[in-house]
């Protein structure tokens, strides 16, 4: 029996869990926003908050154990000169987690995990992506126009049934 025992394992060994959660932890601070698994948002959810934290202390042993849990310069970096000074006034809660529904492929429960204080500036980039969809309809009418009178007279010829 599992009797109190927190770890959410995500069907991976210790180190390859850890490595994958501050990996997450990581593209979080870098991309504001992530797409997973809900079972993998509700991981990374502690560590993120944690890195909060750590970065709302802003001590140097606060930096170095904020390094040794994601291991990425860059993003610490990030972490506690931009995300932090955001969160001063806020005691926690820093991270949102919304449901998604269900993944086609194997029907896995998908979700978004963000954080509180920059959903504004997320949701202003997603409609610069649509005009360009647009542009690329009108190019194949005008080719379905012109070839059609020149092709009525000749049958097409299908050469894999063999020589004639």
């Amino acid at each position: 029996m599992r009797h109190q025992k927190k770890t959410v394992r995500l069907g991976r060994k210790a180190e390859h869990r850890k490595a994958l959660l501050a990996n997450q932890v990581c593209n979080l601070i870098e991309h504001q926003r992530i797409k997973t698994t809900l079972a993998k948002a509700k991981a990374v959810r502690p560590i993120a908050e944690k890195m909060v934290t750590l970065g709302k202390n802003g001590s140097l042993h606060a930096r170095r154990t904020a390094f040794s849990t994601l291991r990425h310069k860059d993003a610490v970096k990030k972490l506690f000169d931009e995300i932090a000074p955001r969160s001063t006034e806020r005691n926690g809660g820093y991270t949102r987690i919304v449901r998604l529904g269900q993944r086609k492929s194997d029907s896995a429960s998908m979700a978004f995990i963000e954080w509180v204080d920059v959903a504004q500036v997320v949701e202003e980039q997603a409609p610069q992506e649509k005009p360009a969809k647009k542009q690329k309809e009108p190019k194949p009418a005008a080719k379905e126009a012109a070839p059609a009178p020149a092709e009525e007279a000749k049958p097409k010829k299908r050469k894999w049934f063999g020589r004639k």
